[in-house]
Order: C-alpha cells, then structure tokens, then sequence
C-alpha cells in the first residue's frame, strides 16, 4: 500500500508543478499559484510516507500558507496589464538560462560527491532533535544558502511590487 501511496502523491506531485509552470486551464497567475499548493500539499503527503511528520506539517503550513498568501499578495499587487505589453529582453532571457544552468550544474556537483549513502541515512522517524541537529551541523552551507536565496527573492519581491517611475 505504501508503494502505491508514493506512486500516486509522485504523480500528483509532478502533474501539478507541471500545471504551475504550463498552465492549460487559465492565463491567471492566481490559477497557478493555486496548484502550486497542491504541489506543496502532495509533497507533504511524500513526507509522510517518510514518516517525517514534522516536516509535512511545516512543509503545509510554512510554505502552502505563509508563502503562498506572500506570492498572492504580490500578484495582486502588480499590474498584470502592464505586464503583458511588455517585450522580452533577449540579454535578461539568456541571463536567466545561464543562471538556471549554473545553479543546477552546482545541484547536480553536490549531488554527484555527497558522501552519504542508502545505508548511512540517520533515521529520523518525525524527531525534531535529530533534525535540528543534522540541518546545523552537516547541512549549514545548504540552510545558509537557501536563507540567502529567500532574501533575494523578498528583495525582488519588492522590487517588482514597486511602481516604475515615468
């Protein structure tokens, strides 16, 4: 039964990131945000097969409603129409390929010389303390970055929520 539930909450998982990114049902940002949470929702529901209570529970009200309530906050903040008129730039486009490129040759590095293997794994079955203690000690680079990168994107938050001058 376990091998089913990871069958269908994976499936689940990847058909709505895939309906975030390619909406086919509505040019509304709101629509996609929308299955964004129920990405974040199947994705608690993976974590549960982990037995990682905690993180599911962090992972659904963190991030389905914290950052969601932000991301919709800013989408009613902009104005869409404005949004549509305007052009793509050929140098911020290749700028962002490059980016995506770089950040995920250095995933797929770190991925490739992890030193953890399948029989290494601490268990963690839902425990905080074990948590808390491999994401401070091993893990403080990757939590350092990703604290980084939240604050870049509350910057661009910003900056995009901000009207332009004319």
């Amino acid at each position: 039964m376990q091998d089913i539930l990871f069958y269908i909450f994976a499936s689940l998982t990847l058909v709505f990131g895939f309906f975030v990114i390619a909406n086919p049902f509505s040019r509304n940002p709101v629509t996609s945000a929308m299955f964004l949470v129920l990405t974040i929702i199947s994705l608690a529901g993976l974590f549960v097969l982990l037995h990682a209570f905690f993180l599911a529970v962090v992972q659904v009200l963190v991030y389905a409603g914290a950052v969601i309530v932000l991301f919709l906050f800013v989408i009613m903040l902009l104005d869409l129409k404005a949004e549509e008129q305007r052009k793509l730039r050929t140098f911020a486009v290749i700028g962002g390929v490059i980016s995506v490129g770089a950040i995920l040759a250095i995933f797929l590095q770190s991925l490739a010389s992890s030193p953890l293997h399948a029989d290494e794994l601490p268990l963690l079955e839902g425990g905080t303390a074990q948590l808390g203690k491999l994401l401070f000690t091993q893990y403080l680079l990757p939590f350092e970055i990703v604290s980084v990168l939240l604050l870049v994107a509350m910057v661009g938050v910003v900056l995009l929520s901000g009207k332009e001058a004319k």
